[in-house]
């Protein structure tokens, strides 16, 4: 059996170290990730959480063994009877730094050998440090680093616990969003229910930056001048163009989709806490990854549905094409337990909200929500 050893600090690990662990368990029988230890370095994380990330991101390689080791790198190799060390290269400076070790370990004169990986370019920019700065700005990094990672890396950087809650229109989104950051309020936890669909009406009607004016004219642009309002958007227009065509309303998604997340950057910046992403199109627009697949999917029965919707104004023929519109329930629950299983990480809760008064239920699954997150 060849056995070989990748050696990282994994504060975190990220997808740049993965790609080189995936390659190097092909070339091997068995791969020993081994997770170092050195006084003279701050770590971000314990050396516990940096094992249990190498292993939560590695569950599906089944000849990779994590572990832990302090001292030289080639007495724990010697130790576990391996003769090879992987080492990955990005850089003409880490080629540098493993050559100087490679030396060292050779000087040991335990006859183990150094093979050099040398990083894809296009993971080439990826590094734990990067990852770190990235996320203390609330960028994304779900192109970093597994969801995991991502989820530890916003507790602990950001104190922030994110899940997404979405459903049906007429479901109570708002409602349940606002009941639970009171509930949360109560029990002395940090909460904060965040609306896409108010930033997106922000976007559309009041920001005054340069680039949302370029994104209102491309609204009018692609929709027509009867979308154009004052200096703004006329949401209720742009509604019965989108909501009676489900490729306007693609487009629609596709137009506003950078410029939410970068109001939703701004908008989670020192927020510590809860954050509930409130949003109908989760899963349509696949944006499940903001909150690490975690999500809160209500269900409604239809004969409230469209009580709800009538009081809000619309007509039996408007109701019909927002619902036409969107993914039913089923759907909706189809796609993120497929993205749960996809990224092996994630919880979908499902909470039954046709009842007016609602409370208690909420309550209940308040303190389910609670226990999940160790808040």
């Amino acid at each position: 059996m060849t056995r070989a050893l990748y050696a990282l600090s994994g504060d975190p690990i990220t997808h740049g170290h993965l790609d080189i662990i995936k390659r190097a368990a092909k070339a091997f029988d068995q791969l020993i990730v081994a997770i170092g230890i050195n006084r003279l370095k701050n770590y971000l994380f314990s050396l516990e959480e940096r094992e249990e990330m190498a292993r939560r991101s590695l569950a599906n390689l089944k000849n990779v063994k994590v572990s832990s080791f302090t001292g030289l790198l080639v007495d724990f190799a010697y130790e576990n009877n391996v003769n090879v060390i992987i080492k990955g290269v990005r850089t003409n400076q880490d080629f540098e730094y493993e050559h100087n070790s490679h030396l060292i370990s050779e000087s040991q004169r335990l006859g183990i050998d150094t093979f050099l990986l040398f990083t894809r370019p296009e993971l080439s920019h990826i590094s734990s440090s990067a990852v770190k700065e990235i996320q203390k700005d609330q960028g994304l990094i779900h192109d970093y680093v597994s969801p995991y990672v991502k989820q530890s890396l916003e507790k602990k950087l950001s104190k922030q616990y994110i899940i997404g809650l979405t459903g049906e229109i007429g479901s109570g989104k708002s409602y349940v969003g606002e009941l639970l950051v009171k509930l949360a309020q109560k029990d002395n936890v940090l909460a904060h229910n965040i609306e896409l669909d108010l930033i997106a009406q922000q976007i559309q009607e009041d920001l005054s930056e340069e680039k949302y004016e370029l994104v209102r004219r491309d609204i009018i642009k692609n929709f027509g001048q009867e979308v154009s309002k004052n200096k703004g958007i006329d949401r209720k227009a742009l509604g019965e163009i989108v909501f009676a065509d489900s490729k306007k309303l693609t487009k629609l998604n596709e137009i506003m989709y950078t410029p939410i997340l970068v109001r939703l950057r701004k908008e989670l910046k020192n927020k510590e806490g809860l954050i509930i992403l409130n949003a109908a199109l989760l899963a349509e627009t696949k944006m499940m990854d903001l909150s690490n697949y975690n999500l809160i999917l209500l269900d409604v029965d239809e004969k409230t549905q469209e009580e709800r919707l009538t009081k809000r104004g619309l007509s039996k023929d408007q109701i019909k094409r927002r619902l036409a519109s969107q993914y039913n329930f089923a759907k909706k629950k189809k796609i993120i337990e497929q993205a749960i299983t996809n990224h092996q990480h994630g919880q979908l809760f499902i909470l039954e909200n046709s009842l007016t008064n609602n409370e208690q239920k909420i309550a209940e699954f308040w303190q389910n929500l609670k226990k999940y997150f160790s808040l």
